[in-house]
Protein backbone atom coordinates (compact mmCIF):
# COMPACT_ATOMS: atom_id res chain seq x y z
CA UNK A 1 0.00 0.00 0.00
CA UNK A 2 1.34 3.43 -1.11
CA UNK A 3 -0.36 6.07 1.58
CA UNK A 4 -0.92 9.30 -0.12
CA UNK A 5 -0.96 11.30 2.78
CA UNK A 6 -0.59 13.80 4.53
CA UNK A 7 -2.71 15.34 1.67
CA UNK A 8 -1.97 17.42 0.27
CA UNK A 9 1.44 16.69 0.69
CA UNK A 10 2.54 19.84 -1.57
CA UNK A 11 0.86 22.30 0.68
CA UNK A 12 2.28 21.25 3.13
CA UNK A 13 5.78 20.31 2.62
CA UNK A 14 5.90 24.02 0.95
CA UNK A 15 4.16 25.84 4.13
CA UNK A 16 7.28 23.75 6.70
CA UNK A 17 10.56 24.40 4.07
CA UNK A 18 9.16 28.50 3.26
CA UNK A 19 8.87 29.23 7.43
CA UNK A 20 11.36 26.53 8.76
CA UNK A 21 13.56 27.38 6.17
CA UNK A 22 13.42 30.82 6.77
CA UNK A 23 13.10 31.22 10.54
CA UNK A 24 15.50 34.86 11.39
CA UNK A 25 13.71 36.56 8.89
CA UNK A 26 11.15 36.73 11.10
CA UNK A 27 13.40 38.59 12.90
CA UNK A 28 13.43 42.35 11.57
CA UNK A 29 9.87 42.62 11.55
CA UNK A 30 9.10 40.96 14.99
CA UNK A 31 11.61 43.88 16.89
CA UNK A 32 9.86 46.39 14.21
CA UNK A 33 6.81 45.52 16.06
CA UNK A 34 7.80 45.32 19.50
CA UNK A 35 9.76 48.60 19.18
CA UNK A 36 6.96 50.31 18.33
CA UNK A 37 4.86 48.40 21.03
CA UNK A 38 7.54 50.02 23.57
CA UNK A 39 6.64 53.42 21.94
CA UNK A 40 3.03 53.33 22.27
CA UNK A 41 3.56 52.23 26.09
CA UNK A 42 5.73 54.89 26.90
CA UNK A 43 3.06 57.47 25.57
CA UNK A 44 0.49 55.94 26.67
CA UNK A 45 -1.07 54.32 24.06
CA UNK A 46 0.21 57.19 22.13
CA UNK A 47 3.64 57.79 19.99
CA UNK A 48 5.24 61.13 20.08
CA UNK A 49 5.36 62.83 16.76
CA UNK A 50 9.39 61.44 16.65
CA UNK A 51 8.65 57.68 17.41
CA UNK A 52 5.70 58.24 14.91
CA UNK A 53 8.46 59.65 12.41
CA UNK A 54 10.59 56.27 13.07
CA UNK A 55 7.82 54.17 13.59
CA UNK A 56 4.41 54.89 12.71
CA UNK A 57 2.29 53.28 14.62
CA UNK A 58 0.67 49.67 14.28
CA UNK A 59 -2.18 48.56 15.06
CA UNK A 60 -1.05 45.54 17.15
CA UNK A 61 -4.02 42.39 17.83
CA UNK A 62 -4.63 42.08 21.97
CA UNK A 63 -3.22 38.30 21.41
CA UNK A 64 0.14 39.38 19.57
CA UNK A 65 0.36 42.25 22.65
CA UNK A 66 0.57 39.39 24.93
CA UNK A 67 3.64 37.58 23.03
CA UNK A 68 5.08 40.44 22.59
CA UNK A 69 5.25 41.56 26.14
CA UNK A 70 6.85 38.12 27.05
CA UNK A 71 9.25 37.71 24.31
CA UNK A 72 10.13 41.70 23.76
CA UNK A 73 12.69 41.53 26.61
CA UNK A 74 14.51 38.45 25.97
CA UNK A 75 14.57 40.11 22.35
CA UNK A 76 15.98 42.90 23.48
CA UNK A 77 18.70 40.84 25.87
CA UNK A 78 19.88 39.12 22.97
CA UNK A 79 22.65 39.18 20.58
CA UNK A 80 21.36 39.68 17.54
CA UNK A 81 23.66 37.18 15.35
CA UNK A 82 23.59 34.05 17.99
CA UNK A 83 19.82 34.87 18.04
CA UNK A 84 19.55 34.39 14.19
CA UNK A 85 21.76 31.13 14.14
CA UNK A 86 20.07 29.56 16.77
CA UNK A 87 16.36 30.33 14.81
CA UNK A 88 17.62 29.12 12.33
CA UNK A 89 18.79 25.86 13.73
CA UNK A 90 15.73 25.21 15.04
CA UNK A 91 13.79 25.93 12.07
CA UNK A 92 16.11 23.01 10.30
CA UNK A 93 15.46 20.90 13.23
CA UNK A 94 11.99 20.76 13.42
CA UNK A 95 11.86 20.85 9.07
CA UNK A 96 13.81 17.78 9.78
CA UNK A 97 11.67 15.85 12.66
CA UNK A 98 8.85 16.37 10.07
CA UNK A 99 10.31 15.20 7.19
CA UNK A 100 11.53 12.31 9.07
CA UNK A 101 7.38 11.56 10.50
CA UNK A 102 6.11 12.08 6.95
CA UNK A 103 8.58 9.72 5.95
CA UNK A 104 7.48 6.78 9.00
CA UNK A 105 4.34 7.08 8.13
CA UNK A 106 4.57 6.69 3.70
CA UNK A 107 6.41 3.63 4.58
CA UNK A 108 4.62 2.16 7.35
CA UNK A 109 4.01 -1.39 5.43
CA UNK A 110 0.43 -2.97 5.26
CA UNK A 111 -3.34 -1.43 5.69
CA UNK A 112 -4.92 -0.89 8.33
CA UNK A 113 -7.84 -3.55 7.79
CA UNK A 114 -11.29 -2.52 7.97
CA UNK A 115 -13.91 -4.68 9.12
CA UNK A 116 -17.16 -4.95 7.13
CA UNK A 117 -20.69 -5.23 8.27
CA UNK A 118 -23.89 -6.41 6.05
CA UNK A 119 -25.51 -3.96 3.54
CA UNK A 120 -29.12 -4.35 3.77
CA UNK A 121 -29.87 -1.35 1.61
CA UNK A 122 -28.23 0.34 -1.40
CA UNK A 123 -29.06 2.84 -3.96
CA UNK A 124 -26.26 4.18 -6.01
CA UNK A 125 -23.36 5.08 -4.22
CA UNK A 126 -24.89 5.03 -0.71
CA UNK A 127 -25.46 2.28 1.55
CA UNK A 128 -26.73 1.41 4.25
CA UNK A 129 -24.53 -1.17 7.13
CA UNK A 130 -26.01 -3.25 9.81
CA UNK A 131 -24.32 -2.97 12.90
CA UNK A 132 -26.15 -5.31 14.89
CA UNK A 133 -25.00 -7.76 17.63
CA UNK A 134 -26.68 -11.30 16.26
CA UNK A 135 -26.33 -12.45 19.76
CA UNK A 136 -28.63 -9.28 20.69
CA UNK A 137 -31.46 -10.82 18.26
CA UNK A 138 -33.59 -11.71 21.02
CA UNK A 139 -33.51 -8.38 21.97
CA UNK A 140 -34.70 -6.87 18.37
CA UNK A 141 -38.09 -6.31 19.12
CA UNK A 142 -37.53 -4.00 22.02
CA UNK A 143 -33.73 -2.41 21.33
CA UNK A 144 -33.76 1.22 20.01
CA UNK A 145 -32.64 1.60 16.67
CA UNK A 146 -29.95 4.42 15.56
CA UNK A 147 -29.53 5.58 12.45
CA UNK A 148 -26.00 6.99 12.26
CA UNK A 149 -25.14 9.77 9.71
CA UNK A 150 -21.44 10.55 9.14
CA UNK A 151 -20.38 13.22 6.77
CA UNK A 152 -20.40 13.51 2.42
CA UNK A 153 -16.60 14.10 3.17
CA UNK A 154 -15.13 11.52 5.34
CA UNK A 155 -15.73 7.99 5.43
CA UNK A 156 -17.76 6.16 7.94
CA UNK A 157 -14.72 4.40 9.25
CA UNK A 158 -14.10 7.13 12.08
CA UNK A 159 -16.84 5.45 13.95
CA UNK A 160 -15.12 2.04 13.14
CA UNK A 161 -11.25 2.93 13.36
CA UNK A 162 -10.50 -0.32 14.88
CA UNK A 163 -12.34 -3.35 17.61
CA UNK A 164 -10.30 -1.26 19.99
CA UNK A 165 -11.74 2.11 19.33
CA UNK A 166 -15.45 1.24 17.57
CA UNK A 167 -18.39 3.62 18.59
CA UNK A 168 -20.37 1.64 16.23
CA UNK A 169 -19.51 -1.39 18.51
CA UNK A 170 -20.13 0.14 21.80
CA UNK A 171 -23.64 1.27 21.22
CA UNK A 172 -24.22 -2.51 20.05
CA UNK A 173 -22.43 -3.93 22.94
CA UNK A 174 -24.94 -0.79 24.87
CA UNK A 175 -27.90 -2.34 23.81
CA UNK A 176 -28.59 -0.38 20.91
CA UNK A 177 -29.09 -1.59 17.07
CA UNK A 178 -26.87 0.82 14.96
CA UNK A 179 -26.91 0.98 11.43
CA UNK A 180 -24.43 4.01 9.50
CA UNK A 181 -24.95 5.90 6.38
CA UNK A 182 -22.11 4.86 4.19
CA UNK A 183 -21.94 7.45 1.35
CA UNK A 184 -18.75 6.28 -0.62
CA UNK A 185 -17.53 8.25 -3.15
CA UNK A 186 -19.99 9.91 -5.50
CA UNK A 187 -20.76 8.20 -8.82
CA UNK A 188 -22.76 8.48 -11.88
CA UNK A 189 -26.32 8.47 -10.33
CA UNK A 190 -25.21 11.66 -7.88
CA UNK A 191 -22.76 13.59 -10.41
CA UNK A 192 -25.76 16.21 -10.54
CA UNK A 193 -27.18 15.77 -7.05
CA UNK A 194 -27.78 18.52 -4.56
CA UNK A 195 -28.41 18.16 -1.00
CA UNK A 196 -31.55 17.95 -0.88
CA UNK A 197 -31.28 14.52 -3.20
CA UNK A 198 -29.18 13.27 -0.94
CA UNK A 199 -31.27 14.32 2.21
CA UNK A 200 -35.06 14.21 1.00
CA UNK A 201 -34.31 11.34 -1.25
CA UNK A 202 -31.54 8.88 0.11
CA UNK A 203 -32.02 9.55 4.03
CA UNK A 204 -35.62 9.46 4.14
CA UNK A 205 -35.44 6.39 2.17
CA UNK A 206 -32.68 4.60 4.37
CA UNK A 207 -34.96 5.70 7.56
CA UNK A 208 -37.94 4.01 6.02
CA UNK A 209 -35.58 0.76 5.97
CA UNK A 210 -34.46 1.29 9.30
CA UNK A 211 -38.20 1.33 10.47
CA UNK A 212 -38.83 -1.85 8.75
CA UNK A 213 -36.20 -3.40 11.04
CA UNK A 214 -37.69 -4.98 14.09
CA UNK A 215 -36.95 -2.97 17.20
CA UNK A 216 -37.90 -0.11 19.82
CA UNK A 217 -37.77 3.73 19.00
CA UNK A 218 -35.52 4.93 16.19
CA UNK A 219 -33.22 7.35 17.17
CA UNK A 220 -31.44 9.64 14.62
CA UNK A 221 -27.24 10.51 15.38
CA UNK A 222 -25.13 12.65 12.86
CA UNK A 223 -21.62 13.51 13.20
CA UNK A 224 -20.78 17.02 11.85
CA UNK A 225 -21.37 17.56 8.53
CA UNK A 226 -23.62 14.48 9.12
CA UNK A 227 -25.47 16.59 12.14
CA UNK A 228 -27.05 18.98 9.13
CA UNK A 229 -28.00 16.36 7.25
CA UNK A 230 -29.75 14.53 9.81
CA UNK A 231 -31.47 17.56 11.44
CA UNK A 232 -32.73 18.57 7.88
CA UNK A 233 -33.84 14.65 7.08
CA UNK A 234 -35.61 14.61 10.49
CA UNK A 235 -37.63 17.46 9.84
CA UNK A 236 -38.59 16.39 6.39
CA UNK A 237 -39.91 12.94 7.71
CA UNK A 238 -41.38 14.28 10.68
CA UNK A 239 -43.39 16.83 8.65
CA UNK A 240 -44.33 14.12 5.72
CA UNK A 241 -47.45 12.38 5.28
CA UNK A 242 -46.36 9.21 6.36
CA UNK A 243 -46.39 6.47 8.93
CA UNK A 244 -41.99 7.93 9.44
CA UNK A 245 -43.57 10.81 10.86
CA UNK A 246 -44.12 9.44 14.60
CA UNK A 247 -40.75 7.19 14.18
CA UNK A 248 -38.10 9.32 15.29
CA UNK A 249 -37.66 8.97 19.05
CA UNK A 250 -34.46 11.79 19.30
CA UNK A 251 -32.35 13.55 17.53
CA UNK A 252 -28.37 13.55 18.53
CA UNK A 253 -25.93 16.11 17.24
CA UNK A 254 -22.44 15.47 17.52
CA UNK A 255 -20.25 18.35 16.87
CA UNK A 256 -22.57 19.56 14.27
CA UNK A 257 -22.15 23.40 12.87
CA UNK A 258 -24.91 25.89 12.57
CA UNK A 259 -24.06 29.48 12.55
CA UNK A 260 -20.70 29.23 10.61
CA UNK A 261 -19.64 32.92 11.38
CA UNK A 262 -19.71 32.15 14.89
CA UNK A 263 -16.00 32.73 16.77
CA UNK A 264 -14.75 32.74 12.85
CA UNK A 265 -16.73 34.85 10.74
CA UNK A 266 -13.47 35.99 8.86
CA UNK A 267 -12.57 32.49 8.00
CA UNK A 268 -15.78 31.30 6.68
CA UNK A 269 -15.98 34.26 4.32
CA UNK A 270 -12.72 33.21 3.21
CA UNK A 271 -14.07 29.58 2.51
CA UNK A 272 -16.45 31.06 0.38
CA UNK A 273 -14.12 33.28 -1.25
CA UNK A 274 -12.49 30.21 -2.35
CA UNK A 275 -14.90 28.43 -3.68
CA UNK A 276 -15.82 31.05 -5.75
CA UNK A 277 -12.14 31.09 -6.98
CA UNK A 278 -12.75 27.23 -7.59
CA UNK A 279 -15.87 27.56 -10.15
CA UNK A 280 -13.93 26.45 -13.16
CA UNK A 281 -12.75 23.40 -11.04
CA UNK A 282 -16.39 22.72 -10.37
CA UNK A 283 -17.28 23.69 -13.71
CA UNK A 284 -14.47 21.30 -15.15
CA UNK A 285 -14.80 18.17 -12.91
CA UNK A 286 -18.30 18.19 -11.73
CA UNK A 287 -17.02 18.09 -8.13
CA UNK A 288 -14.51 19.31 -5.65
CA UNK A 289 -11.39 16.64 -5.44
CA UNK A 290 -10.30 15.43 -2.04
CA UNK A 291 -6.73 17.57 -1.79
CA UNK A 292 -8.81 20.98 -2.23
CA UNK A 293 -11.16 19.90 0.20
CA UNK A 294 -8.42 19.39 2.40
CA UNK A 295 -7.05 22.72 2.30
CA UNK A 296 -9.87 24.00 3.68
CA UNK A 297 -9.23 21.64 6.59
CA UNK A 298 -5.55 22.86 6.41
CA UNK A 299 -6.59 26.66 6.75
CA UNK A 300 -8.12 26.14 10.20
CA UNK A 301 -4.61 25.61 12.01
CA UNK A 302 -1.54 25.46 9.62
CA UNK A 303 0.52 24.08 11.46
CA UNK A 304 -1.79 20.88 12.89
CA UNK A 305 -0.34 18.10 10.16
CA UNK A 306 3.66 19.77 10.74
CA UNK A 307 2.98 19.23 14.61
CA UNK A 308 1.34 15.56 14.44
CA UNK A 309 3.97 14.37 11.98
CA UNK A 310 7.08 15.87 13.93
CA UNK A 311 5.32 13.85 17.52
CA UNK A 312 4.93 10.52 15.01
CA UNK A 313 8.29 10.97 14.50
CA UNK A 314 10.04 10.44 18.32
CA UNK A 315 7.25 7.91 18.76
CA UNK A 316 9.45 4.27 20.26
CA UNK A 317 7.91 1.66 17.93
CA UNK A 318 10.12 -0.86 19.73
CA UNK A 319 8.31 0.04 23.22
CA UNK A 320 4.46 -1.43 23.31
CA UNK A 321 2.95 1.91 24.25
CA UNK A 322 4.64 3.45 21.62
CA UNK A 323 3.68 1.07 19.17
CA UNK A 324 0.17 0.93 20.40
CA UNK A 325 0.28 4.94 19.56
CA UNK A 326 1.91 4.32 16.25
CA UNK A 327 -0.80 1.85 15.13
CA UNK A 328 -3.36 4.43 16.17
CA UNK A 329 -1.61 7.60 14.03
CA UNK A 330 -1.26 5.32 11.17
CA UNK A 331 -5.54 4.43 11.50
CA UNK A 332 -6.46 7.82 11.82
CA UNK A 333 -4.42 9.68 8.60
CA UNK A 334 -5.29 6.53 6.29
CA UNK A 335 -9.01 7.78 7.46
CA UNK A 336 -7.92 11.51 7.32
CA UNK A 337 -6.25 11.22 3.99
CA UNK A 338 -8.78 8.51 2.48
CA UNK A 339 -11.76 11.34 2.08
CA UNK A 340 -14.70 11.68 -0.84
CA UNK A 341 -14.92 14.44 -3.04
CA UNK A 342 -18.25 16.25 -3.18
CA UNK A 343 -20.00 16.95 -6.36
CA UNK A 344 -20.06 20.50 -7.55
CA UNK A 345 -23.78 21.70 -6.43
CA UNK A 346 -23.46 20.23 -3.26
CA UNK A 347 -20.00 22.02 -2.60
CA UNK A 348 -21.60 25.58 -3.74
CA UNK A 349 -23.83 24.74 -1.56
CA UNK A 350 -21.77 24.26 1.51
CA UNK A 351 -18.72 26.75 0.63
CA UNK A 352 -20.95 29.51 -0.87
CA UNK A 353 -24.68 29.54 1.10
CA UNK A 354 -23.45 27.60 4.52
CA UNK A 355 -20.24 29.49 4.89
CA UNK A 356 -19.95 32.43 2.88
CA UNK A 357 -23.99 33.84 3.60
CA UNK A 358 -24.52 31.76 6.97
CA UNK A 359 -28.44 30.11 5.24
CA UNK A 360 -28.50 28.32 8.06
CA UNK A 361 -28.22 30.63 10.92
CA UNK A 362 -29.90 33.58 8.85
CA UNK A 363 -33.29 30.71 7.98
CA UNK A 364 -32.67 30.71 4.60
CA UNK A 365 -31.09 27.11 4.21
CA UNK A 366 -34.22 25.08 2.35
CA UNK A 367 -33.78 21.19 1.48
CA UNK A 368 -36.64 20.07 -1.04
CA UNK A 369 -38.84 23.18 -0.61
CA UNK A 370 -38.75 23.55 3.25
CA UNK A 371 -37.41 25.26 5.59
CA UNK A 372 -35.31 24.00 8.05
CA UNK A 373 -35.80 25.57 11.43
CA UNK A 374 -34.87 23.98 14.60
CA UNK A 375 -37.51 25.90 16.28
CA UNK A 376 -40.01 23.92 14.82
CA UNK A 377 -38.62 19.97 15.75
CA UNK A 378 -40.15 19.33 19.07
CA UNK A 379 -38.25 16.13 19.04
CA UNK A 380 -35.99 15.48 21.78
CA UNK A 381 -32.39 16.50 20.96
CA UNK A 382 -29.03 16.34 22.03
CA UNK A 383 -25.81 18.52 21.45
CA UNK A 384 -22.94 17.16 22.29
CA UNK A 385 -20.33 20.38 21.82
CA UNK A 386 -16.71 19.72 22.01
CA UNK A 387 -15.32 22.34 23.85
CA UNK A 388 -11.44 22.55 22.33
CA UNK A 389 -13.37 21.51 18.83
CA UNK A 390 -10.92 23.44 16.34
CA UNK A 391 -12.96 22.51 13.37
CA UNK A 392 -16.48 23.19 14.56
CA UNK A 393 -15.88 26.41 17.08
CA UNK A 394 -18.07 25.92 19.77
CA UNK A 395 -20.35 28.68 19.04
CA UNK A 396 -21.31 27.13 15.95
CA UNK A 397 -22.47 24.08 17.55
CA UNK A 398 -24.02 25.98 20.76
CA UNK A 399 -26.37 28.46 18.03
CA UNK A 400 -28.35 25.17 16.99
CA UNK A 401 -28.52 23.64 20.66
CA UNK A 402 -30.60 26.63 21.77
CA UNK A 403 -32.48 26.58 19.15
CA UNK A 404 -33.94 23.64 19.50
CA UNK A 405 -36.93 23.67 21.93
CA UNK A 406 -35.83 20.26 23.46
CA UNK A 407 -31.99 20.20 23.79
CA UNK A 408 -29.74 18.70 26.21
CA UNK A 409 -26.39 20.26 25.63
CA UNK A 410 -23.19 18.79 26.67
CA UNK A 411 -19.68 20.43 26.17
CA UNK A 412 -17.01 17.63 26.98
CA UNK A 413 -13.65 18.50 26.92
CA UNK A 414 -12.52 16.96 23.69
CA UNK A 415 -11.40 18.08 20.05
CA UNK A 416 -13.82 17.44 17.29
CA UNK A 417 -12.03 13.65 16.75
CA UNK A 418 -11.35 13.34 19.87
CA UNK A 419 -14.94 12.81 21.02
CA UNK A 420 -14.77 9.61 18.70
CA UNK A 421 -11.09 8.01 18.93
CA UNK A 422 -9.58 9.71 21.47
CA UNK A 423 -8.26 8.55 24.38
CA UNK A 424 -11.19 9.54 26.66
CA UNK A 425 -14.22 8.81 24.38
CA UNK A 426 -14.95 5.38 25.25
CA UNK A 427 -15.19 6.09 28.94
CA UNK A 428 -15.72 9.73 29.39
CA UNK A 429 -17.88 10.78 26.08
CA UNK A 430 -19.89 7.87 24.51
CA UNK A 431 -21.17 6.88 28.00
CA UNK A 432 -23.56 10.39 28.18
CA UNK A 433 -24.89 9.83 24.38
CA UNK A 434 -25.89 6.07 25.42
CA UNK A 435 -27.48 7.38 28.44
CA UNK A 436 -29.09 10.40 26.73
CA UNK A 437 -30.58 7.84 24.08
CA UNK A 438 -31.37 5.16 26.69
CA UNK A 439 -33.75 7.88 28.34
CA UNK A 440 -35.58 8.80 24.74
CA UNK A 441 -35.75 5.41 24.33
CA UNK A 442 -37.39 5.02 27.56
CA UNK A 443 -39.91 7.80 27.67
CA UNK A 444 -40.89 7.46 23.69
Amino acid sequence: MRRLGPRPLPLHLSLSLASWSNSALILPGFNLVWQNLKEQKAQNGQPSPAASANHPALPIPPSLKKVLEELGPQLDAADPAALAQALTEEGHRRLDAFLTGVLAYRQTTGAVPQRTAPVIWSEGSTRLLDYRRKSASAQGRTAPRILVIPSLVNRYHILDLDPSISFLDYLAETGFQPFVVDWDAPGPLERDFTLGDYIAGRLCRALDVVRQQDGGPIIVLGYCMGGLLALAATQLCRAGNNAAQNDVAGLALLATPWDFHAEAAGHARMVAALGRQLEPVLQILDELPVDLLQVFFALLDPFLVPRKFQNFATLDRQDPAGKAAAGRFVALEDWLNDGVPLVARVARECLIEWYGDNTTMRGDWEVAGTAIDPRQLSVPCLAMVPGNDRIVPPGSALALGRLLPTCRIETPAAGHIGMMVGARAKTAIWPRIAAWMQDVAGGS
